[in-house]
């Protein structure tokens, strides 16, 4: 691991060299490559930084014992030991964590899908909440969110809606959302007052840039229409509405947000080249033995992940069996305590595997 942390500390080094010549800041794209880079590794070097000045204190601190007679000196010494060691204990073990391979579509936008599952009315409900849940998030993390496409139902609910969140690292943290989400409570128009369960999935794909995905002109159809909904003036009286259909998949996307037919295209072809991408993820990890992947699940959609029970005011993920009493709040927006027990679950199983393996190789 340390021969790792020397070769990313010389190349640190070389990177703030590059960036300091002028010729780098006339091309752009170089610019932005060795900032990405750079930005990238400066978590590990600051934190091996620090590793490598206490492991320094503790040879100080030692040095002190033998030579100091002086009882005062020697406590300070020996307290200042102790903090030394206890910190290098908690930087191997981020650094471990830094060194994890990491995710290629961490830093990607993401496109989410909605859907209400059982339960009829009160499902398109719950869906529209979490819609509304996921926004609140995203602008809480100052992100960017911009619909695509909404199928709504009488009652304010939605049946199915997709829209994009753009902003950086957006796919790091909320690609743990992935599954089924399911709802207990008493329904508004329930009479008797009995609770029902409902449930919604919630799919989240990195955005797929047109090198991740090549399609094939041959193998779409595009049909225009007139959008239908509530659209105001413009909306229904042009054939703005974009309909794709994907021929090898028959996956089919319709996008009708914006006034312009250009514009509802471009929004289609973003959304189906982010559901290719995803199903081709899918595929490579269901061709991945089951022993080596991580154990909180980032892929099966029919998993069951969470549940939000109103009467209790909990909500349970059941992943890693953590509750909080704290729905309204979650329910608000407020995801940051459960994406970080995920991130750091994930974490944990994935340096398990490795401390096995490195085991397994001794």
């Amino acid at each position: 691991m340390f021969d790792k942390l020397e070769d990313l500390l010389i190349r640190y080094e070389e990177l703030m060299s590059e960036l300091s010549e002028p010729d780098v800041a006339n091309n752009p794209e170089r610019f932005r490559k060795l900032m990405k880079e750079q930005s990238d590794i400066l978590p590990i070097v600051e934190a091996y930084k620090e590793y490598k000045q206490c492991k320094q204190n503790i040879e100080d601190s030692l040095a002190m014992l033998e030579e100091e007679s002086d009882e005062e000196m020697r406590e300070l010494a020996k307290e200042e030991l102790n903090d030394a060691k206890n910190r290098v204990a908690e930087l191997e073990n981020e650094l471990k964590i830094l060194l994890l391979p990491k995710d290629p579509n961490d830093d990607k936008n993401v496109i989410v899908e909605i859907r209400a599952g059982a339960g009829g009315d009160e499902a398109a409900l719950f869906a529209s909440e979490l819609y509304r849940m996921y926004v609140h998030y995203a602008e809480s993390q100052h992100w960017k969110t911009e619909m695509i496409n909404v199928s709504e139902s009488g009652i304010g609910g939605m049946k199915e809606v997709e829209f994009m969140i753009t902003g950086h690292g957006a796919y790091s943290k909320l690609k743990y959302e992935s599954g089924v989400h399911r709802v207990q409570r008493v329904p508004e128009t329930e009479s008797g007052g009995r609770i029902h369960t409902s449930t919604a999935t919630v799919a989240i794909m990195p955005e797929a840039e047109e090198f991740d995905v090549v399609i094939d002109d041959k193998d779409i159809r595009i049909d225009v229409m007139r959008a239908s909904g509530n659209g105001g003036q413009c909306v229904n009286t042009t054939d703005s509405a974009v309909r794709l259909t994907h021929i090898p998949t028959g996956i089919v996307i319709y996008s009708q947000t914006e006034k312009s037919q250009l514009q509802n295209k471009e929004k289609a072809f973003r959304l189906l080249r982010s559901k290719l991408y995803d199903m081709e993820l899918e595929r490579r990890q269901n061709e991945e033995a089951a022993e080596r992947r991580s154990q909180i699940g980032t892929g099966d959609r029919s998993e069951k992940i969470r549940t939000y029970n109103f009467p209790q005011g909990r909500v349970t993920d059941h992943r890693i069996k953590l509750t909080l009493y704290k729905i309204d709040a979650i329910m608000d927006g407020d995801l940051q305590e459960l994406i970080d027990s995920l991130i750091a679950a994930d974490q944990a199983a994935k340096l398990a595997k490795m401390n096995e393996i490195g085991r397994a190789h001794v």
